[in-house]
């Protein structure tokens, strides 16, 4: 009798990664079990349960009830202008409640990935290797630097998976930024793209492939960046191209001519060597796009 699948948790399923990442575990012999808070769903695959994980004692309950073979927490308040303008109530989700997760796995001694970002860093010293000083300049930076090394103090053999820029197919709740761009460029509308912002994008599904290739590593940090670097404007142009839209739309700009609440990097672009070696291998954003655009 073949023996019954593992189970994982995935926190942050209704969001972007998280919705990813659950259907990319649900074909990959994992039992999943997704968390949602806000906005509730119905997932293939997946059983989703409802609860706010900043509840130490229904966190507690939960994985008490799971008993979850590995856990991946992908929930967290992702946007840096609402952090920088809600610093106490994105410490909560961005930082209490990923310790006291990474916390509980400890005590079971299960495998634990925290989703980080590239915004760690100030962006002036790019490539960017796992070695690299942390140098946050906003205030999500910073909460996630705070957690990755609370994290790795309550729990060693924890994974900090540091990811890039992403886009994708959307959820019902979430969307990456590809659908308002793609939405704004067949509307006429005047896109406004850095010509001075660089990344190492990559889509949400090869993102979820990273996350469960972490999965089976030693611990310790792990770049999950994308095989090119490119900035916000050429990735519009690779966009216009793979998807047929109106390039007359895109006007090139500079960071500084767009005030935020928050301060923007000017080149996050990820070393992903470590990654690479365990098997992660990103096809480039022209392919990723392609794949996507035969979904429409």
């Amino acid at each position: 009798m073949p023996s019954a699948p593992k189970k994982l948790l995935i926190t942050g399923a209704s969001g972007f990664l998280g919705w990813n990442l659950c259907q990319k575990a649900a074909t990959a012999d994992w039992q999943v079990f997704g968390t949602a808070h806000s906005h509730p769903i119905d997932l293939a695959g997946a059983t989703i349960r409802q609860i706010d994980l900043r509840d130490v004692s229904a966190l507690k309950t939960l994985v008490d009830e799971i008993q979850p073979d590995a856990v991946i927490h992908t929930a967290a308040a992702k946007d840096p202008n609402f952090c920088q303008e809600h610093p106490t109530e994105s410490h909560q989700i961005n930082v209490d409640a990923s310790i006291n997760l990474a916390g509980l796995c400890a005590d079971r001694d299960i495998p634990f990935v925290f989703t980080s970002t590239d915004m760690v860093f100030d962006g002036t010293s790019a490539p960017y290797s796992e070695t690299s000083p942390v140098s946050p300049i906003h205030t999500y930076g910073k909460q996630k630097v705070l957690a990755e090394a609370q994290i790795l103090e309550r729990y060693p053999a924890a994974t900090i998976c540091r990811l890039p820029l992403m886009f994708g197919d959307a959820g019902p709740v979430a969307q990456s930024f590809l659908q308002p761009l793609i939405a704004q460029l067949k509307s006429g509308a005047t896109v406004n793209l850095f010509t001075d912002e660089y990344r190492t994008p990559i889509s949400g599904q090869v993102a979820a492939h990273g996350l469960l290739l972490a999965l089976e590593s030693n611990g310790g940090i792990l770049h999950l960046g994308g095989s090119e670097r490119i900035s916000r404007f050429e990735f519009g142009r690779r966009v216009v191209e793979t998807f047929g839209l109106n390039r007359a739309n895109m006007n090139a700009c500079l960071q500084q001519d767009v005030v935020m609440a928050a301060p923007r990097p000017p080149d996050l672009s990820l070393d992903s060597t470590k990654a690479n070696q365990l098997g992660f291998a990103p096809p480039s954003v022209a392919q990723q796009l392609k794949e996507l655009s035969d979904l429409d």
